[in-house]
Order: C-alpha cells, then sequence, then structure tokens
C-alpha cells in the first residue's frame, strides 16, 4: 500500500518536484551540511564539542581571527558598493539621445530600493557569502499598502481634514536564503543552467493563510508542519514547533504532461507567456508552491515576461565546476582550528599553574574531613604537616605559545586576504617600510577586487535587473519599458581608496602649487575621502578652478600692456643699431673723401698754368693741412655721438 502511495506521488507534479528536492537534499548534507554548520559555528563564536581536535581539551576559547576576517572583508565589498550612495546606473540605447526615462527610471528604482531596505537584504546575503561561500537572494513580488499622512478639504472647502492615505502599489523586494534552506540540480554550476532550483523553509503560518485569503494560494487544508531540524537558521537554538508551515518554492522544469494534469483536475489551461506552442517543449518552466511536501498551494507556468527565474546567487571565490564557492571561513578554516587548538592548550596548562594543588597522605586526615585550599583555610591533619601536606606545582606555561599564537593569527590573515589596523605592521610581509606595505597592500586589493566583481556580475547587477522587468510587467504606468543596460556604481574599499589617497599625496609633493594638474590631483584626493560633505567640497574646487571673468580681463590688458612695452623696448633697440651702422660706414668712408679732396685741390692747381711751383707746393701743404684738421674734426664729432648713443 505504502509502494502504491509512493508510486502515486511520482506521477503527480508535487511528487515529481519533491523527489528531486529530496535527492538534491541528500546531496547537499553528504557534501556541504556538517560544513557550513561548523563554518556558522565558529563565526558565531559558538563552542561545540565536535570542533575539538584533543579529547583533552577542557577549555571553550574560540579566537575572533576568523571572525575579523569576515567582517573585514564584508564591510570593504559593502563599502564599495554602497559608499558613495548612488550603487548602480543605467545606460541606454546609443541611438535614443534622450536621458530624460533613464534617470527617471534610476530615480524611481532608488527610491523603491530604500523603501524596501534593499540595501539591508544585499548585506546580508554578502555576509552569507563570506561565511559560507555562496550569497542567495530571492526576489519577492508582494503588494504592499503604504500609508501617508495626507489633508483633504471638507464641507465645500471651509474646513480641513488631517487624515492617512492609503495606496496598493506592487513593490519587488530581496529575500536572504541560507544555504540549508537553498536546493539546486547538484550537477549545475548557475541558477540559469540548472533543471531547477527550490526554496525549502519555515514560514509562519499566518502568512499562508493570508495569501490564501488573498486567492494567491489554493484553498487546502494546512496542518503543522513536522520538526525538521536542518531546516533552521540557527543550529544551536531549540526549534519552535508551533504555527509555521513548511514550504518549498519550485522554480525551473517540469514535465509538460504533469502540468497538463494538474491543470485539467483544475479545469485551467496553459497560458504560454513565451508565444510557443505546447507542442515544442517536453519541459515547461513553472512556479510551484508546495507546502509539508504533499500540498500544492500553487503551480502555473512562469508568469514572468522575461522567463527568468527570481532567484540571484554569487560565490565569493569561484570553484570551477561547482555551484558552491569558498568563502573566508573556509580559506582561515585551517589556521583557525590550530590557532583555537593553542589558546585551548595554553588555558588548560595555565589551569595546572596557577590554581593550589596539593599531595596529601589520606590515610592520616581526620575521618570525614573536606579538603579545601583557600586562603584562610585551616587543614587539619594526624601529625606532622610538612611529612602529610606537599604542595604540587607543575612549572610555568611556556612563552613560546604566545609568538606561536601570533603567527597563527597572521596566517588567518594570509588566507583570508583580510588585515585590521591593529595587525597591518607586522602583517605584510612582516616588514613595515613604505615599499613592503605598498606591495603587500596592492595583493590585499588585488584579491577584494576578485570577489567584488563576482557580486557585482553575478549578484548585483541580475538582482537589478529582474527588479526593473518586475516594476515593467506590473507597473508600466511608473516605470518606462525599454531595453536598459544597468551597470555597477560600485568604487574601492576603504583600504583601496586609503591606499590610493597616500599615492596622490605623494605625487602632490613632487609637483609645484602653479601647476595645472595640481588642483585636480586635489579633487581626486577629497572625491576618494568617506566625508559627510564631500560633494560640496568637490563642487567649491570647481568652481575654484573657473577663472573669474574680471581677474581675466585684467589679466589679459596686464599681459597687452608687457607686450606693447617689450614692442617698444624692441623698436628702440633697432633704431640704435640702424645708428650705430651708420656711423660705422661713416667713419670707413672718410679716408676716401680726404682723399678725393686732395685731388680735387691738386687739380685745381694744376688748371692754374700761370702760378709758379712754389706756390703749387705752399698751396698743397696748405690743403693737406686743412684736410688733417677736418679729419680730425670729423672723427671728434663721431666718438661724441656714439657716446651720446650709449648713454
Amino acid at each position: 500500500m505504502i509502494e502504491e502511495n509512493n508510486l502515486l506521488m511520482q506521477e503527480s507534479a508535487e511528487g515529481w518536484i519533491m523527489e528531486k528536492c529530496e535527492s538534491w537534499r541528500d546531496h547537499f548534507e553528504s557534501n556541504y551540511q556538517d560544513k557550513f554548520d561548523e563554518y556558522y559555528r565558529l563565526w558565531r563564536g559558538v563552542w561545540s564539542g565536535e570542533d575539538s581536535l584533543r579529547q583533552s581539551e577542557r577549555s571553550r576559547l574560540i579566537n575572533p581571527a576568523l571572525q575579523q576576517a569576515v567582517e573585514s572583508s564584508v564591510s570593504e565589498v559593502e563599502e564599495a558598493t554602497f559608499g558613495r550612495g548612488q550603487f548602480f546606473d543605467i545606460h541606454d540605447d546609443m541611438n535614443d539621445p534622450e536621458r530624460v526615462d533613464i534617470d527617471y527610471l534610476k530615480k524611481k528604482l532608488t527610491e523603491e530600493f530604500a523603501l524596501n531596505r534593499t540595501r539591508q537584504h544585499i548585506s546580508e546575503c554578502i555576509i552569507n557569502s563570506a561565511i559560507f561561500g555562496t550569497g542567495i537572494g530571492e526576489i519577492v513580488l508582494h503588494e504592499s499598502k503604504r500609508r501617508k499622512p495626507s489633508i483633504q478639504s471638507a464641507l465645500d472647502g471651509s474646513t480641513m481634514t488631517v487624515g492617512v492615505q492609503e495606496n496598493s502599489e506592487v513593490t519587488c523586494s530581496l529575500r536572504p536564503i541560507m544555504p540549508q534552506n537553498f536546493l539546486i540540480d547538484p550537477t549545475a554550476t548557475s541558477i540559469e543552467e540548472a533543471l531547477g532550483v527550490a526554496i525549502d523553509e519555515f514560514v509562519p503560518m499566518h502568512q499562508v493563510e493570508a495569501l490564501i485569503e488573498q486567492g494567491i494560494y489554493k484553498d487546502v487544508d494546512i496542518t503543522g508542519a513536522s520538526t525538521l531540524s536542518y531546516l533552521e537558521a540557527d543550529q544551536e537554538i531549540n526549534a519552535y514547533d508551533e504555527d509555521k508551515v513548511r514550504l518549498t518554492k519550485y522554480y525551473g522544469l517540469l514535465p509538460r504532461n504533469l502540468l497538463e494534469d494538474y491543470l485539467e483536475d483544475e479545469d485551467e489551461e496553459i497560458i504560454s507567456l513565451s508565444g510557443e506552442t505546447p507542442e515544442e517543449e517536453h519541459y515547461v518552466e513553472v512556479v510551484a508552491v508546495i507546502a509539508n511536501g504533499e500540498h500544492i498551494l500553487k503551480l502555473e507556468e512562469n508568469p514572468y515576461m522575461m522567463q527568468d527565474r527570481p532567484v540571484v546567487a554569487f560565490p565569493w571565490d569561484v570553484v570551477p565546476s561547482r555551484f558552491w564557492g569558498r568563502g573566508v571561513c573556509e580559506k582561515g578554516y585551517n589556521s583557525q582550528k590550530a590557532l583555537d587548538t593553542e589558546l585551548r592548550a595554553r588555558i588548560d596548562a595555565l589551569a595546572l599553574t596557577v590554581h593550589p594543588m596539593m599531595a596529601i597522605d589520606a590515610s592520616r586526615l581526620p575521618r570525614g574531613a573536606k579538603l579545601e585550599v583557600r586562603p584562610g583555610k585551616s587543614i587539619l591533619v594526624n601529625g606532622n604537616p610538612n611529612d602529610i601536606l606537599k604542595p604540587m606545582n607543575f612549572g610555568s606555561v611556556d612563552q613560546i605559545t604566545f609568538s606561536q599564537a601570533t603567527q597563527l593569527q597572521q596566517m588567518v590573515q594570509q588566507a583570508t586576504g583580510a588585515i585590521d589596523s591593529a595587525g597591518f605592521a607586522g602583517s605584510i610581509n612582516g616588514e613595515t617600510s613604505p615599499t613592503a606595505v605598498s606591495m603587500g597592500l596592492g595583493a590585499i586589493i588585488k584579491r577584494q577586487k576578485r570577489t567584488l566583481i563576482n557580486f557585482q556580475e553575478c549578484f548585483l547587477i541580475p538582482f537589478i535587473q529582474k527588479a526593473a522587468w518586475r516594476y515593467m510587467q506590473y507597473n508600466p504606468d511608473q516605470y518606462p519599458v525599454g531595453d536598459y543596460k544597468f551597470i555597477p556604481s560600485s568604487s574601492l574599499g576603504i583600504i583601496a581608496r586609503e591606499y590610493e589617497v597616500s599615492q596622490l599625496v605623494q605625487l602632490l609633493q613632487t609637483m609645484p602649487a602653479d601647476s595645472p594638474m595640481y588642483p585636480e590631483i586635489i579633487q581626486s584626493v577629497v572625491d576618494n575621502m568617506n566625508l559627510s560633505n564631500r560633494e560640496t567640497l568637490i563642487a567649491k574646487l570647481k568652481e575654484a578652478a573657473v577663472p573669474d571673468p574680471v581677474a581675466q580681463a585684467a589679466a589679459e590688458m596686464d599681459n597687452q600692456q608687457k607686450q606693447a612695452y617689450i614692442a617698444v623696448l624692441q623698436g628702440q633697440a633697432q633704431e640704435s643699431a640702424a645708428r650705430a651702422s651708420k656711423i660705422s660706414t661713416e667713419t670707413e668712408l672718410l679716408p676716401i673723401a680726404a682723399e678725393t679732396d686732395r685731388l680735387k685741390v691738386l687739380s685745381t692747381n694744376l688748371q692754374d698754368g700761370d702760378q709758379d711751383e712754389k706756390e703749387f707746393a705752399q698751396r698743397a701743404k696748405l690743403a693737406e693741412l686743412v684736410l688733417k684738421e677736418r679729419e680730425i674734426v670729423s672723427k671728434e664729432t663721431i666718438v661724441n655721438k656714439q657716446m651720446n648713443l650709449n648713454n
């Protein structure tokens, strides 16, 4: 009889889905469940006997090194994503120059994400990824009633009444999913290529009843769920077994004949949103909700216009050919276990060296005596106390355990790539020189950037895109429909920004303040700072970089005056050079002119044939004296002119 019931279940839609989910559950439990539980305990600092490496351990101390690594790594990704406020941008088609619809859609989505606490939910998915290796979120659609204060006129506008205005809107939110509540085809490496995915968890009874009243879920008799501890978010607490329902949401492929059989029983028909005829496919993409593993609350073909599955996931670090990634806890697991063992051994040894112990001859104690060692306590013995009582001491704890614990803590930071300010000086190559710090920070930033890229491409952008599709489909009046390209607006994390600021400050020290690149570098430094008034400072810097029109006009006038003065000086210099050239030429021509005048006089004397030779000689000598005198006067005149020009 039981076998017949199982066969009937397998031939039904809910039986086929639950069979797949149970086989996926078995694979997860046999390969990942125990590891994930231990990662969770290490992160929470919860001790468990199965985590001990020695049977003689008495201490339950857990070092917070791995907790610090998780929180430091998560804070870097969160800061890089949300540190600037706006964490996404939109690109439109290149043929569409108008950006009005883009700006409106960006502001509308940002407002909806803020109202639905999307940032908080994304942060929870990031921390799940750091702990378990994979962050998972479900995109949930629900109709919400939003209330806001309002004033309305009454009595023909003579009075005003204060009340509450209520509007019903379709909202899209992100819900983080724990790994033990998520099931996926083990052969798949992503949600899109899997046969299907399922979210198996406990939900409050009143939520299911409310959806049944709204007509979203089928009205079936739902009894209390059985106790399944592996579905609880925290395995270390006692489960609450009342007023809850095990709800299994399945998003994936289902044989078409099983869907048709279910719809025939419900007097419904298949409506394909993709426009394809039912005969073309053996499998059909469906959305199914099953209560307590046996009652179908909802089963229909995928109602979303893009035929996408409303689940997004990303690995902290990719493991080849596996869906489940490698998180911070897995990277630092071995170092953390060794560190815990070292500290617990030291605490256990410390108890033997600090607390007083006595070796006593039990045969010489009074009958019924209760031995206690404490200050002021009197111990009764039968005989000499020096022979009966002997203090015992196991020596002192070896000091090498301190350095070993420090080295193990650095190994945790080395394995995870996380670093804090306390261990910064000695954690990077064991050096504090600027070169060593720069090289170490470069390696850390590269590792964090790999995780940031995984988060952006596999989780953030797919979530924003799917959320936009939901709003376009179910609220087209307020959201413009189009093929928009979403891109992340993420920047650098805290460590990366501080490293870049230090590099820019060093660059500023190599250039003068009047350099044209100086204000640009100053603006880059302010842009990388996490200041509350950062935008105001950047606006002031840009405003200061714009030249003042009055000052610019005065500078141009001063420049013109300088150019005119230079032109005058150049003209005077050219005039002085021309005069000097003229004087030089005249000086060179003086001997020629004197010789010409002497020949002229001689020729004149020759023409007077009636004069005798004596008179001719006298005249020639007199002419020669006159010429020499003229030559001397001319030279003195030239020298005087030259001196005047020099002055």
